[in-house]
């Protein structure tokens, strides 16, 4: 009788631990996300031309607001705010029939008139209508590409009042918002897409990498931004990392054009002298990808063609038959470790082709930046670097062989450098179940759930 006990109590045991492991699996409502993010936003409007677009940003803006398309995981675009669309006029005009029963977190309902203000204050020189149930875009131009232009953060759909409140129709409502340090959001019961498993998300603004990781490891947050140089330390046994595909550019970039053919050469000796291999597999150990063109290989398919390999002496010949000197000021952010690092590298390369760069938070003859990819389409995408970067834009053709030619030109325009390709990576504690990064870089926790704190 005494054995019979001792394995019905064996059985019992087992049987709990299974039936506590499949609820474990099973998504459960409840309990605040704490998260540590870098960017230190003075807004939340996503038309904000003012605020970088960080993927911290994005992150925020896909939880508070949707827009009319958005992009799946092979970045198709998908029906959102917009149940349907079609093309007329040679792509010049363009209607999307506007989603029924859809309401603003204040309780009002998002209509075709709602919709068409807030395109039309994300982009003013957009002619933009309400028909009926639809919105109606029209263009003097063919815009084959628009619905993936509506599908990036700045043409989320924000009701805006008089007094600066913001409403949107994500997850997540705003529940408090203390501009550069803290945003408390809650879930939206309402909302179109169904209530969020989470109740909450706290987020702190502002912190810094280091802060952050302590956060993490002292329980305090359950997601955090990693730094690129700082990624392989992490240990994938406490913590879940994830990494975006190479999705932000760094780059040299030139105050002016340049002003002679000589200065050009100078230039094309720089871009020569750095040694992008040394970067990534020292600096950055293995994270990226170094790069000599804009757009990334993977959203392009031919960024390879671009060379990546330094040619020391080809930079030094080039330096040698100029006749008057550079004495170039690098600037970078101070804030930044990374750009600290790379800004002293660079000119050390400079100085074997025997270019003079001195690297100074205020420098103004040309700056380090890092510039993320505003979308994963790849016309989209050059667009918007070319207007972070002050580069001619034009018209951007369709083909794969107009895409390169604009791009060919940029780089060959001797005002920008492309340097290294860093995705964006996040470390979160393994109690946080399904989340996801999303391939431009944000996170993306709308079905995510918090689970127990044992892996």
């Amino acid at each position: 009788m005494k054995r019979f006990a001792w394995q019905w109590l064996a059985i019992s045991s087992l049987l709990v631990a299974t039936l506590g492991a499949r609820a474990e699996t099973r998504p459960q409502y409840g309990g605040t996300l704490h998260v540590g993010l870098s960017a230190a936003l003075s807004s939340l409007d996503p038309a904000d031309t003012a605020q970088d677009d960080s993927f911290a940003r994005r992150s925020l803006t896909s939880l508070i607001f949707d827009n009319l398309v958005t992009g799946d995981s092979s970045e198709r675009v998908q029906p959102s705010l917009a149940e349907s669309w079609q093309a007329a006029s040679g792509n010049r005009r363009w209607q999307f029939r506007i989603r029924r029963g859809v309401k603003f977190h204040d309780g009002t309902p998002m209509t075709a008139q709602s919709v068409a203000a807030s395109l039309r204050f994300a982009n003013p020189s957009w002619n933009v209508v309400a028909e009926g149930e639809s919105v109606i875009l029209e263009f003097e131009t063919s815009e084959p590409e628009l619905p993936a232009e509506l599908a990036v953060a700045r043409n989320a759909i924000v009701k805006r009042d008089p007094k600066g409140q913001l409403n949107g129709t994500g997850p997540f409502r705003i529940a408090d918002w203390q501009p550069g340090k803290t945003l408390s959001l809650a879930a939206d019961d309402s909302c179109w897409r169904g209530r969020a498993f989470l109740d909450g998300i706290q987020i702190a603004l502002g912190r810094n990498y280091r802060d952050q990781m302590t956060a993490l490891e002292l329980g305090k947050a359950d997601l955090v931004e990693v730094a690129p140089e700082q990624a392989h330390r992490i240990s994938p046994e406490r913590y879940q990392i994830l990494h975006s595909p190479p999705v932000e550019l760094v780059a040299l970039q030139f105050a002016h054009e340049a002003a002679s053919a000589e200065e050009r050469a100078l230039r094309r000796a720089l871009s020569l002298s750095v040694e992008r291999g040394s970067i990534y597999s020292v600096l950055l150990q293995g994270t990226g990808a170094p790069t000599a063109s804009i757009l990334p290989t993977w959203m392009s398919g031919y960024g390879f063609v671009f060379s990546v390999q330094a040619n020391l002496p080809k930079a030094r010949q080039l330096r040698d038959q100029a006749r008057v000197a550079q004495n170039w000021k690098l600037g970078y952010d101070s804030n930044d470790p990374l750009a600290h690092l790379l800004a002293e590298r660079i000119a050390l390369n400079a100085k074997d082709a025997g270019l003079t760069l001195q690297p100074a938070a205020a420098g103004s003859d040309l700056r380090l930046v890092r510039i993320a990819m505003a979308s994963s389409d790849p016309l989209t995408a050059l667009d918007a670097v070319l207007k972070r970067l002050g580069l001619p834009e034009g018209r951007i053709g369709n083909s794969a062989d107009e895409l390169y030619a604009a791009e060919q030109a940029a780089v060959a325009s001797e005002r920008v450098i492309p340097l290294i390709d860093l995705p964006a990576t996040y470390a979160a504690t393994p109690r946080l179940k399904d989340w996801r990064v999303r391939t431009d870089g944000s996170w993306d926790v709308a079905s995510a759930w918090l689970g127990s704190a044992k892996p």
